[in-house]
């Protein structure tokens, strides 16, 4: 029962984190990643569809991301799609290919990314912390109900601070590098 409650609690922190990594991969530092893209919405033939969907992105340059659609019908509508996005990057379209260039950042842009970091962190923690309290509570109502003494119950309920504890390490870690990449100049 214990064991039980611990790999399933351990998958969904798991699940957490790497949630927490993708929302972080979408907050724009001074290179140019192709996940910059995925919150971006493109009409394209009366459905909204995600930029990946209808072209491919490269990164031929540090600060470049390319966007060459696999239909050329849809270069204004991703060219739509980006300038009406919060990225605040200005995209050029030659007819062929979309170019985004990526401007270095500002101290005061920087700043407040990293604002924006700290609220995923923070969501990230009270994830691992609702799924540490779900946990306990299962925990618990197996010894209401007799499957597992008292004491069972308390070592397992120390194993899920444990591997709480470790997972807040790890948020702690993902936020700390990524705070590094923006402050990079």
């Amino acid at each position: 029962m214990i064991d039980l409650v611990l790999s399933e609690a351990e998958e969904k922190m798991k699940k957490a984190i790497e949630a927490l990594r993708h929302e972080m991969s979408t907050i724009r530092t001074g290179r140019a990643n192709p996940a910059l893209l995925d919150r971006v919405q493109v009409e394209y033939y009366g459905s909204a569809l995600p930029v990946n969907q209808v072209a491919t992105i490269s990164v031929p340059e540090p600060r470049l991301l390319m966007i060459a659609p696999w239909d050329k019908g849809a270069l204004g509508p991703i060219e739509r799609a980006i300038i009406k996005s919060d990225l605040g990057l200005n995209p050029t379209n030659d007819g062929n290919v979309i170019r985004l260039s990526i401007p270095y950042l500002t101290e005061e842009r920087r700043r407040d990314l990293i604002k924006i970091l700290k609220k995923y962190t923070e969501e990230g923690k009270v994830a691992i912390r609702n799924i540490r309290r779900e946990a306990n509570e299962n925990l618990k109502s197996f010894e209401k109900e007799h499957e597992i003494s008292e004491d069972d119950c308390k070592r397992g309920q120390e194993q899920v601070q444990k591997l709480t504890d470790k997972h807040i390490a790890e948020v702690d870690a993902l936020e700390k590098a990524k705070e590094a990449e923006l402050l990079e100049v």
